[in-house]
């Protein structure tokens, strides 16, 4: 099978591989009908997810179709259609008895990181009943793709994490897929305010349309005077950093009144400076976080529902063999334009 393999940082290739086969009893092969480029994926071709080795194939969001299960799974045959979570859970371990599997002791982020991923013609899934989701009636494999990794991430790294209350005033820094998506979960917590920054005017176009009430352009214009001016000099009540950059961490941490919420969602590849001998006594709380994906069962229904609008992150189309021109395309954002990038099979 085709498949795109990372060769080390900056190097990767569209090549043969082996296909994929059960390694244990919990395994299902899924034939990759549709899957798409994530941010974490530019970092990993940065070097800056240790875990990656040469060799090894990237990607972690798939809609698919099953061909092989293993003697033990239960909830998902051969032909069913499934939507491949980024996260895999053994459901079993002191973290998924806890909801919280992205920290999973024998699995988490482990596809296209620790393992083959999914940005190839097929692809092995671990604990295939508590990783995988039936395709609903009337949703999309474009919609649906949105819910293996960024609409979660959003919602819980970004909104829920951060305690998104009514009435709150919510700064989300970088207007990117992710950053998007914390905007339309925000939304479901009626926020007095959204506030959307970024230095690429489409990006902040995209934000409008998402729900930000405020653009703030900081190619421009100064961000944090732009968020006083909004708050009366206090601030906002929630920030969430949705680049990985330290510039946007520690401009997250300066929007936020005393007693205010920082969400980092964003991937560093570098140390951030974090000034505690200004910050500890303004009472902030920060957090971060990988997804545990345990908010995608109800995000399937309200994407069902049609109160969450997958469909329009989707910018550019593509072949699965089209693979590196979509890398190119979707790496290049300030001048294609390109929000999320699609490649499915032919």
């Amino acid at each position: 099978m085709k498949a795109l393999v990372y060769h080390g940082p900056g190097a990767k290739a569209w090549e043969d591989v082996a296909l994929p086969e059960l390694a244990t009893d919990s395994d299902a092969i899924v034939r990759v009908d549709t899957t798409t480029i994530c941010g974490t994926d530019l970092h990993i071709l940065k070097g800056d997810v240790p875990a990656m080795v040469d060799g090894r194939i990237i990607g972690h969001e798939a809609v698919g179709t099953i061909t092989q299960v293993g003697a033990a799974v239960r909830t998902t045959a051969v032909g069913d259609r499934v939507l491949v979570s980024c996260v895999s859970a053994c459901g079993a371990c002191r973290f998924c008895r806890d909801r919280r599997y992205g920290q999973c002791t024998d699995g988490g982020w482990i596809l296209g990181n620790e393992i083959d991923g999914t940005q190839a013609e097929y692809v092995r899934v671990p604990f295939a009943d508590n990783s995988t989701y039936p395709v609903p009636e009337g949703v999309s494999d474009e919609q649906l793709l949105m819910l293996a990794d960024i609409l979660p991430t959003g919602y819980e790294v970004g909104v829920l994490n951060g305690n998104v209350q009514p009435g709150d005033v919510v700064v989300v820094v970088g207007a990117g897929p992710i950053g998007l998506s914390a905007i339309s979960g925000a939304r479901l917590f009626s926020p007095s305010l959204i506030v959307a920054i970024d230095r690429l005017p489409g990006r902040l176009d995209a934000a409008k349309q998402f729900g930000a009430d405020v653009l703030v352009n900081n190619a421009e214009q100064d961000p944090i005077a732009a968020v006083r001016d909004l708050t009366g000099g206090l601030g906002a009540d929630v920030a969430i950093e949705a680049v990985g950059v330290p510039a946007t961490f520690e401009l997250a941490v300066e929007l936020v009144r005393p007693a205010g919420r920082v969400a980092n969602i964003g991937v560093h590849g570098r140390p951030v400076t974090l000034h505690l001998e200004r910050l500890w006594s303004r009472d902030l709380t920060i957090t971060t976080g990988l997804v545990d994906t345990s908010s995608t069962s109800t995000l399937l229904r309200l994407l069902a529902a049609g109160r969450v609008d997958a469909a329009r992150f989707v910018t550019h189309r593509f072949g699965l063999d089209d693979i590196i021109r979509a890398y190119d395309t979707f790496s290049d954002a300030g001048r294609t334009g390109a929000l999320k990038v699609v490649l499915s099979r032919v």
